[in-house]
């Protein structure tokens, strides 16, 4: 049984930084990618950013290029999203995702696996 695991999530003023962790874990755990998504209230699910397992490769949405690093660390098996410069509009609750999937994907429906969510809330 695969579980992802995500923490690291909280309250933070504009302009501020968190780092949010994924804790992965399951004998079974397929995947060439692992990914962040958020959801707002309201709005759909969105891609935030995507590394490839194997080679560590990072993608990111334009939204928060220059601002988010996606990375790995296979040992530990944890993917990890740092987030610096915040905004209010970044407030949403974060999920990783992992799978076998197509190229880079950005398509939350092509990720088999995902964590429960944790909230990240920036305020103005």
């Amino acid at each position: 049984q695969v579980q992802l695991v995500e923490s690291g999530g909280g309250l933070v003023q504009a302009g501020g930084s968190l780092r949010l962790s994924c804790a992965a874990s399951g004998r079974t755990f397929s995947r060439n990618v692992m990914a962040w998504f958020r959801q707002a209230p309201g709005k759909e699910r969105e891609f935030v950013a995507g590394i490839t397992w194997s080679e560590g490769n990072p993608y990111y949405a334009d939204s928060v290029k220059g601002r988010f690093t996606i990375s790995r660390d296979k040992a530990k098996n944890t993917l990890y999203l740092q987030m610096n410069s915040l905004k209010p509009e970044d407030t949403a609750v974060y999920y990783c995702a992992g799978g076998v999937v197509r190229g880079r994907s950005v398509f939350a429906y092509e990720y088999d696996y995902w964590g429960q969510g944790t909230q990240v809330t920036v305020s103005s």
